[in-house]
């Protein structure tokens, strides 16, 4: 079982992150923004984080900047959610800042999974 943090303020997209996560046997934490995110991933220490890019107040990719960063962070998978397709250089990895797989929204439940599984191996 692996801890993972969920950072999306759509409470419906939560809701069923958790649910599908859970019922694979993992412990879910939530967030609903940046700041929130940032410090829950520094507290909990999560195997693998899936990342909404449009949150309120601070987007995904500085969130995502700031973790990679961050010594005591900067080694967990990050899994980055967004309902627009990105150009090839935001999709880049920003020299190791950058996240370590992407999802479009609306996302299958099964891409979900296979990606958590694949960054959790490692």
């Amino acid at each position: 079982m692996a801890k993972i943090l969920v950072v999306d303020d759509e409470k419906d997209i939560v809701r069923v992150l958790v649910k599908l996560l859970s019922g694979h046997g993992h412990d879910v934490a939530t967030a609903a923004d940046g700041f929130e995110a940032i410090a829950e991933a520094r507290a909990s220490r999560p195997d693998a984080i899936i990342l909404d890019l449009n949150l309120p107040a601070m987007d995904g990719f500085e969130v995502c900047r700031r973790l990679k960063r961050d010594a005591a962070t900067g080694g967990i998978p990050i899994l980055m959610m967004t309902a627009a397709y990105l150009r090839l250089e935001d999709a880049g990895d920003a020299g190791g800042s950058g996240p370590d797989a992407f999802v479009v929204k609306p996302f299958l439940r099964e891409v979900i999974v296979h990606n958590v599984e694949r960054l959790l191996s490692g």
